[in-house]
């Protein structure tokens, strides 16, 4: 690929507002333990997280933390081995993840939301050993971990770290009233706070750990229909948490000395956004995080939010807007906001003006990857206009625009963008193959969205190479679902593809040509609720009696689109 990009010629630092630097330092930490230990010691008295009315300190997490981690090694686990965690955004998720760092294994995050067949994959193909998993959802995986390596299961509940009383209650109604906890059996399973009694009674043994070892597998869609877990090195994760944090300095330095920073973590923390700029970025800077387990219900994360004083919101363009249309919008006080980041998905114009009108703060629109821990790039958190681009790359990353045959295409011409920088992943998870579709032998990452760039050095998404569904800032793999309807007796053959939807920006659109004449519609939506994602089920089922395909016989999905 091109080599014409090079650090003296990057015409977008010309748009970094005034003290963001052109470069970080990712060697001032050897590892994402060291980040973490040093905010341990720096900041042991403050608030680390807030969830449901109880503040857990850093000099908590330290503790509790220290405790998993003994645990976990006492368990006879390796140097390097992973551990899945399954849960929303409770306590003991910062938790576990520091534990695992700390004791020198690897985290995998799992979506909680999946289904056994989901599970089983991702489980398989990680190789992990042992999983922390919420109650809630511990019955999908009694499903399938018979087949997979898990060894060691914890077990969390809502209410665990919230005190004897309300965490009995919060227990109870999750459990009894809202009936939560579908029956389930795991022999041997150890409850969480198990967990961490008997590691306080053991040794810890901390790991020496270098920037090259792998902190993290964030699994994201194959090409091929396969989840590929993203393989992100500890130097990785430091880099994009100071990138980030440089770049949304120039507004957060104006929070009031006697307010401690503050940041609202509704996105969910086992996808890569949340991961990074919530949870690792606050943790850098000695912030507060008020956990949101549940953003879609929205009377309760507008109840929370009006019991704080917050600065930080990254979210998704969904979020924004279901908030703004809540009746119970306005009691919350807003007006201490200082930078809202929209990522994930596109962030529509009409939702980010809304925002700027009601809260005063403008939607700073990114752009990233599972694969680039995961920010690239951001629109300037000065900025006070909406650009409808996501805008300039961040410091000490470059991006450009290339064809097909990997030569950097004129200002203003469309190409697919593709990323260098040290956030960018080592490759994916024991899959040479498709690391070598996507990675360049000079380090370059191609993304598979086509953009433009202008004279400015502002980036813009025009369309996709491949054919991925964005919903709600998550992946589909359209061959994902069309390998799981394609099991269905009644079917011929499928395509899926994506289309506009005003709630999530997309949605998935599945075409059937029926084998037999009894398929129903109510069938196909069944069976891909037992084996798909909420997020990844069709919105919308069509049968036709044939497909658009290639002479060679290839299905034509841009073809379902065009006619969609």
């Amino acid at each position: 690929m091109s080599e014409t990009v090079s650090a003296a010629d990057r015409p977008w630092l010309q748009a970094y507002p005034p003290g963001v630097p052109a470069e970080i330092d990712p060697g001032q930490y050897r590892s994402l333990v060291e980040l973490m230990e040093a905010s341990f010691r720096k900041f042991d008295d403050r608030t680390a997280y807030s969830f449901l009315g109880k503040n857990f300190s850093y000099a908590d997490t330290d503790a509790q933390s220290r405790a998993l981690a003994a645990y976990l090694q006492g368990r006879g686990l390796a140097r390097g081995d992973r551990v899945a965690l399954m849960m929303p955004n409770i306590p003991q998720y910062p938790v576990a993840v520091a534990a695992v760092l700390r004791a020198g294994f690897v985290v995998v995050n799992v979506n909680p939301l999946y289904t056994a067949r989901e599970l089983e994959h991702q489980l398989r193909d990680s190789g992990a050993k042992a999983i922390v998993i919420i109650e809630n959802f511990a019955h999908t995986l009694a499903q399938c971990i018979a087949n997979t390596p898990v060894k060691h299961v914890l077990l969390c509940a809502m209410g665990d770290r919230l005190g004897w009383i309300k965490g009995a209650v919060v227990n109870h109604v999750v459990r009894r009233v809202k009936k939560l906890v579908p029956p389930f059996e795991l022999p041997g399973a150890v409850r969480f706070n198990d967990a961490l009694a008997r590691g306080r009674r053991l040794p810890f043994q901390p790991p020496a750990l270098t920037p090259d070892d792998v902190a993290l597998l964030q699994y994201t869609g194959g090409t091929t229909g396969v989840s590929k877990g993203a393989v992100l090195l500890h130097r990785n994760i430091i880099a994009n948490v100071l990138q980030s944090e440089a770049w949304n300095d120039p507004v957060m330095q104006k929070i009031p000395a006697n307010e401690q920073s503050t940041s609202v973590c509704a996105l969910p923390l086992y996808h890569i956004f949340a991961f990074t700029v919530n949870m690792m970025l606050s943790m850098r800077n000695g912030g507060k995080t008020i956990l949101i387990p549940n953003p879609r219900d929205l009377p309760a994360v507008l109840k929370e939010l009006s019991q704080h004083t917050f600065h930080s919101f990254p979210a998704v363009n969904t979020l924004f807007n279901a908030l703004l249309n809540h009746p119970d919008f306005d009691t919350v006080h807003w007006r201490n906001l200082k930078v809202s980041v929209g990522g994930g998905m596109a962030v529509q114009s009409a939702v980010a003006q809304k925002w700027l009108e009601r809260t005063g703060c403008p939607i700073c629109e990114g752009y990233g990857l599972s694969e680039t821990s995961p920010s690239a790039s951001c629109n300037p958190v000065t900025n006070t206009v909406f650009t409808g681009s996501i805008g300039v790359p961040l410091p000490s990353t470059l991006m450009a625009c290339f064809d097909d045959e990997g030569h950097e295409v004129p200002v203003g011409e469309r190409g697919e963008i593709a990323i260098r920088g040290p956030q960018v992943m080592a490759g994916y998870w024991q899959r040479p193959d498709e690391t070598a579709k996507v990675m360049t032998a000079d380090g370059w990452f191609k993304t598979g969205d086509i953009g433009v760039m202008d004279e400015r050095g502002y980036f813009k998404i025009v369309d996709r190479k491949k054919d991925m569904i964005l919903i709600s800032g998550f992946n589909v793999y359209p061959n994902e679902v069309e390998d799981v309807v394609a099991q269905i007796d009644g079917v011929l053959e499928c395509a899926v593809v994506g289309i506009s939807d005003e709630h999530s920006g997309e949605a998935v659109k599945l075409i059937i040509v029926k084998k037999d004449p009894a398929l129903t519609e109510a069938h196909v939506r069944d069976y891909c609720q037992s084996r798909l994602t909420g997020y990844k089920q069709p919105k919308v089922i069509e049968f036709r009696t044939e497909l658009p395909k290639t002479p060679v016989g290839k299905i034509l999905r841009r073809e379902l689109r065009d006619k969609k």
